[in-house]
């Protein structure tokens, strides 16, 4: 669980997360959405791997990133420890202090 809270403590890794939630894609697909280098962009996928939160395919020279959806649900699931359940009044709670703020 560590490698994925540390994952998920990038905002690049997590916008790739989201680039991913609902096609596979190239790494040259994911650069079109970033404002950084191939390396970098490598070594974020390589800790995203390392968590598991992704995998990937080799197509020819191609490597098509895809999400592991199953993992991230496991995961969510995990976090309930943490929360408890959570029912509709209280999120309409959380919505009313934000509001007020």
């Amino acid at each position: 669980m560590d490698k994925i809270f540390k994952a998920l403590a990038d905002k690049n890794r997590r916008k790739i997360l989201t680039l991913l939630r609902d096609e596979e894609k190239t790494v040259s697909q994911l650069l079109k959405d970033f404002e950084i280098g191939q390396a970098t962009l490598s070594n974020h996928l390589s800790i995203l791997r390392k968590a598991k939160l992704v995998d990937f395919k080799i197509n020819g020279k191609l490597r098509i990133y895809r999400l592991n959806k199953d993992l991230l649900v496991a995961f969510a699931e995990n976090l309930r420890k943490f929360v408890g359940k959570m029912d509709e009044s209280f999120v309409e709670e959380i919505e009313i202090r934000t509001r007020r703020v």
